[in-house]
């Protein structure tokens, strides 16, 4: 079954169509990258070619590749290339449209420098794809992202790039549809938005049974991908995995990672951090009003199944073994997973989307969605709202409540009143976001439900497709 993407089908489908072009597509690893590529390939009307690059030297995989030829009849007879350039030459004298797909490019760079592989590259885009559509992938963001670089051979050689991100909240639901919104918002807070980790998902289990399935169970794939992932291409695994450990769910400041890590300020933890925000495994926000305030500036983890693992799993391995998972999941887990965890999630999904309202066109006068920090004269404290809407000097805020009743039109008129005591916002619209909806409602103020937000029956119907 494959789920979403279909702007990105649609644009890889495109490119594919026209010769001598090249296109590049990259994301974190089992983020769907390999499926989408080959539901395109299944939609070309003519031959095509998909290698995985291994992790060896340039011959090995010429001469992988060269056999894949063989296999697939683009190769008539037994052959030996000197180099990737030759093995193009060849294709394209075939004189006929096909697709070539380099999937895990940087593993090129094992044995040789990763200039030498973008040059080479380069020659091939330049003078030898003819007849040919290259699409060139990989996982190594950082790596990838290099090659767009305007110092790197490959620079402006690309007529599409694709970065593949996880599926949104409302595509992952398509993995779990007879659940209920208020769980829909509990699994993809889990789970997140990766294909790979999502078709683990029993949807006639519980929450809590998935999770003891899957997470907690050490020969599972989802366990692999959480426990391992950092081991596979970074470098420092120990001190990212560390890092990750002291966010968990929360978000923190630099001073504050520094001091739980007992770290000298020795400028080590930056580079460690540039790594890990390089790879898109971890952000850096700051709230929307004070964008220029270091002090401000915190980072937090991603990746939703990363982050559960950090918060629950990982400090806590050995209770795991000792007390097995059901038993792990009751003590460690079920008494501050709904009622801590996933409500801050539920944040983030609400600034998704708001997030595909605005690509709509459906807020016009926006100008950002992010938080927002305040200072309460009367109360005599400072804070963050959490969903802003900010529209030139103008704000729109929104209280998000993940609870199993009704938000009260008590809650809502103390947020009312907490809001109106600072005087530092201009504030033109104050809004409630509740899953699962509200008792009563004040007027004059915007209301969301979970199914407003899965279903886009506010704002015009939104089409998330």
């Amino acid at each position: 079954m494959f789920i979403g993407r279909k702007e990105e089908l649609g644009q890889l489908c495109k490119a594919m169509k026209q010769q001598n072009k090249a296109s590049l597509v990259y994301g974190k690893r089992r983020v769907g990258k390999t499926r989408l590529i080959k539901e395109a390939l299944k939609l070309q009307d003519c031959k095509f070619i998909y290698y995985e690059c291994i992790k060896a030297t340039i011959r090995e995989n010429i001469d992988a590749l060269t056999k894949m030829l063989l296999d697939e009849k683009l190769l008539a007879f037994s052959a030996s290339f000197a180099s990737f350039r030759d093995l193009f030459k060849y294709l394209t004298n075939l004189n006929e449209k096909i697709v070539v797909v380099i999937d895990e490019y940087p593993y090129l760079s094992t044995f040789e420098k990763p200039e030498t592989v973008d040059s080479v590259f380069q020659n091939i885009i330049d003078s030898l794809l003819g007849n040919l559509h290259l699409v060139i992938s990989g996982s190594q963001i950082s790596i990838m992202k290099g090659l767009m670089n305007e110092g790197n051979a490959l620079y402006g050689r690309f007529g599409l790039v694709i970065r593949l991100r996880e599926l949104s909240y409302i595509e992952a639901a398509e993995f779990y549809p007879e659940k209920s919104v208020y769980d829909k918002v509990a699994f993809y807070s889990t789970f997140g938005g990766s294909p790979f980790i999502l078709q683990e998902i029993n949807n006639e289990e519980s929450l809590g049974q998935n999770i003891e399935r899957t997470i907690l169970n050490e020969s599972s794939p989802v366990n692999l991908y959480a426990s391992n992932l950092l081991l596979t291409d970074y470098s420092n695994a120990v001190n990212a995995e560390r890092i990750l450990a002291v966010l968990g769910n929360g978000k923190k400041r630099y001073s504050d990672i520094e001091n739980k890590l007992f770290t000298n300020n020795n400028g080590n933890l930056a580079k460690q951090l540039k790594t890990l925000l390089d790879t898109e495994l971890i952000s850096q926000n700051v709230p929307i009003n004070r964008i220029n305030d270091a002090k401000k500036k915190y980072y937090k983890i991603d990746d939703n199944l990363l982050r559960f693992y950090y918060t629950y799993v990982y400090r806590n391995r050995s209770s795991l073994q000792i007390l097995g998972s059901h038993t792990f999941f009751k003590e460690m887990i079920e008494p501050t997973l709904l009622s801590e965890y996933v409500p801050h999630r539920f944040e983030e999904m609400c600034r998704q989307y708001f997030g595909i309202c605005a690509k709509k066109g459906l807020l016009p006068g926006i100008t950002n969605i992010g938080t927002y920090y305040y200072d309460d004269p009367v109360r005599k404290k400072n804070g963050e709202f959490d969903v802003v809407l900010q529209f030139g000097t103008d704000y729109e805020l929104y209280e998000v409540k993940y609870h199993k009743k009704k938000m009260s039109l008590k809650e809502v008129l103390e947020e009312i009143a907490q809001i109106g005591d600072i005087r530092e916002i201009k504030v033109r619209k104050i809004g409630f976001i509740s899953v699962n909806g509200f008792e009563k409602k004040e007027e004059g103020y915007a209301y969301f439900a979970g199914d407003d937000l899965f279903l886009g029956e506010d704002k015009k119907n939104i089409d998330i497709q």
